[in-house]
């Protein structure tokens, strides 16, 4: 690895939308500098390289991505059933790994990622992207300084229609390389609950439809989940929906609630006689160029050079698949109770 004092050497593999939102954070950080870029395809990564002026080798394959010197972080932003090979891959050859959501689409494929980092020691991040948003910022606040009281009921939903128009609808729609609507879009949801709570989910039960027939998995999911603890929850994902993106956020504590950006707290508000609205940024877009991905990126280049984990780590994130996966396997099974393994 490069001394503390020398630039990260960072290969982009992958030339999509999000690459492109990826790419104008990177291109910000002072410790780090694009050396490589790759697709599937070379013309996307030639575009890509291009549009920012990059001074980047063009790579082929993984492989050589892999073989080249320069490189400590490979940021991977392909289709999601890659996610995980390429991952192992990166670890395995001792590369630092920025990895878009979902990393993997299978208990096995989760395992494995999750084995291979941990063997190899490098830093990780998975990109729920959302744990930087200001406003997740303000709600983890209040929270570690109790404001709320003991949370018993929490709820995160993401809604957000997706069809054809998607650029990565070729891959995403289906089972096999797109996974599920929790794996695809929900995972943001699910771990937002697991960081803002700071409790893992227990058990899950849920059920799901599909009402536009455009995916070949259900579109639409609603899990009830359990937490360690004992707090009770909800969380759900709607792809068919007719409606601006939203992201919405209910805590509900035992001396105080919050809803989105409005906090009920007579402990921290005596004589409070309205909501009180938090004047922050919001998760309120799904555009990938609208998403906090600066703070990610700084907080990855920040914890290699001063040798500390993430807390939004492959072994993190870990847990936040478990979920997933589980309550997918409840609406396989028409919405049975669900243990979710930690192990």
């Amino acid at each position: 690895m490069k001394l503390k004092d020398h630039k990260l050497g960072v290969a982009i593999h992958g030339a999509g939308s999000v690459a492109q939102a990826h790419v104008a954070s990177w291109i910000k950080n002072p410790y780090a500098e694009i050396v490589s870029v790759s697709s599937r395809h070379h013309e996307s990564a030639q575009r890509l390289a291009e549009q920012f002026d990059l001074k980047a080798t063009l790579h082929e394959s993984l492989d050589q991505v892999l073989a080249d010197e320069r490189v400590d972080i490979v940021d991977l932003t392909g289709p999601n059933h890659v996610h995980a090979e390429q991952g192992i891959a990166a670890a395995e050859a001792g590369r630092h790994l920025l990895i878009e959501k979902p990393m993997a689409l299978s208990p096995g494929e989760n395992r494995a990622l999750r084995d291979a980092v941990a063997k190899a020691g490098v830093k990780s991040v998975v990109s729920f992207v959302l744990r930087w948003n200001p406003l997740f910022a303000n709600l983890k606040s209040l929270l570690a300084a109790g404001t709320l009281g003991d949370l018993f009921y929490v709820e995160v939903d993401y809604w957000h229609g997706i069809d054809a128009c998607y650029s990565g609808w070729e891959w995403a729609h289906t089972r096999t390389t797109g996974g599920s609507t929790m794996l695809l879009a929900g995972c943001h949801a699910v771990d937002a609950l697991r960081w803002l709570t700071g409790d893992e989910v227990a058990q899950v039960s849920a059920m799901s439809n599909n009402t536009k027939g455009l995916y070949e998995y259900d579109a639409n999911v609603v899990a009830t989940v359990k937490f360690q603890g004992g707090a009770i929850g909800k969380t759900s994902t709607l792809l068919d929906c007719e409606m601006p993106y939203s992201f919405n956020i209910d805590l509900a504590g035992t001396e105080g609630t919050l809803r989105d950006n409005r906090l009920w707290s007579p402990k921290l508000l005596p004589g409070q006689r309205d909501w009180a609205t938090l004047p922050t940024i919001m998760p309120d877009s799904g555009d990938v160029h609208h998403h906090p991905f600066d703070a990610e990126i700084d907080h990855l280049v920040d914890c290699i050079r001063n040798n500390r984990q993430s807390h939004c780590s492959v072994a993190d994130a870990y847990h936040t698949h478990q979920v997933c996966l589980a309550i997918d396997r409840s609406i396989a099974a028409g919405g049975a109770l669900v243990e979710v393994s930690s192990v």
